[in-house]
């Protein structure tokens, strides 16, 4: 399905005890570019939310923002100096001993020494990790693609009526230039005519004359290129692969064929519909450059 190059997804979700949240958008850009935006300490996803992305959008230029929340203390490991509590331990007995003091050193009063206990997050399990945000991603891409796939129809619609509005304008030109050689040959007629009165006139001279018109204001092949163009056009919009840049290079090739028939057409009515024509291919143009 045809797919524009621009769109928006979003799908946050809670896994394992993180809130993951994962929102794409997309602009026009001539290949693929990938921006990424992660909360501190996940750099290490962004190579393989870029190849996943990629593997599913051709063009545009995206954004991604990737949040994760932890909202769960169970990566967290607390450790205990023992060689510092046993210091701490020997030196109160010492102090009861010495002073006769109670002895009462327990878990509690050892807990007021912070320097005995440390605390270290454990070590990721990035596979873990990605797992949860790739299945996060997946719905936000299948969201941001379906959003594009909407675009793309209205892109695809539109194009289509456009091209069928210009096939119509060639039909009425295949029609009026064989009527500008008959035009021609009849005031060549007349002309010669005014000029020679009585004398007869030359009908080789009119024919070759006309004849040499006709070759040189002949447009056949060039409306034939152009319906050939168009056909292809159809075939691109309706390709399951992305044509966005195929499509831009055969309007071009549309724009010259257009510009042959006007600079060959001496007659106003054709230049007329050459200047509706080229205005319809300025605006496919415009189109096709939003197309993946």
């Amino acid at each position: 399905m045809l797919k524009s190059m621009t769109g928006y997804g979003r799908c946050e979700d809670t896994l394992n005890g993180r809130h993951i949240t994962v929102e794409l958008k997309s602009v026009n850009h001539k290949y693929f570019e990938f921006s990424p935006r992660v909360t501190r300490g996940y750099g290490f996803l962004e190579d393989k939310l870029k190849s996943y992305v990629q593997s599913r959008v051709a063009r545009g230029k995206v954004d991604l923002y990737l949040s994760i929340e932890t909202l769960e203390d169970s990566d967290v490991v607390v450790h205990v100096n023992h060689s510092l509590a046993s210091g701490y331990i020997a030196a109160f007995r010492e102090l009861s001993e010495r002073y006769n003091l109670p002895d009462a050193v327990n878990v509690n009063s050892l807990s007021r020494y912070s320097d005995i206990f440390s605390v270290h997050k454990a070590p990721a399990d990035e596979d873990a990790i990605w797992a949860d945000v790739k299945a996060v991603a997946e719905k936000a891409v299948d969201a941001f693609i379906a959003m594009r796939e909407v675009e793309g129809q209205r892109l695809y619609d539109d194009i289509l009526s456009r091209a069928a509005a210009i096939i119509e304008i060639v039909g009425r030109i295949e029609v009026r230039s064989p009527e500008t050689v008959r035009e021609y040959r009849e005031r060549l007629e007349a002309k010669l005519r005014e000029v020679l009165q009585d004398t007869t006139i030359d009908e080789q001279r009119i024919l070759t004359e006309a004849a040499i018109f006709a070759d040189k204001v002949a447009v056949a092949e060039e409306t034939v290129r152009l319906r050939s163009h168009f056909e292809q056009l159809k075939a691109f919009l309706n390709s399951k692969e992305p044509s966005g840049r195929k499509m831009d290079f055969l309007v071009q090739e549309m724009n010259r064929e257009t510009n042959t028939i006007g600079s060959k057409a001496s007659d106003s009515q054709i230049a007329y519909m050459v200047v509706d024509i080229k205005a319809e291919i300025e605006k496919i143009r415009e189109q096709i450059q939003n197309i993946e």
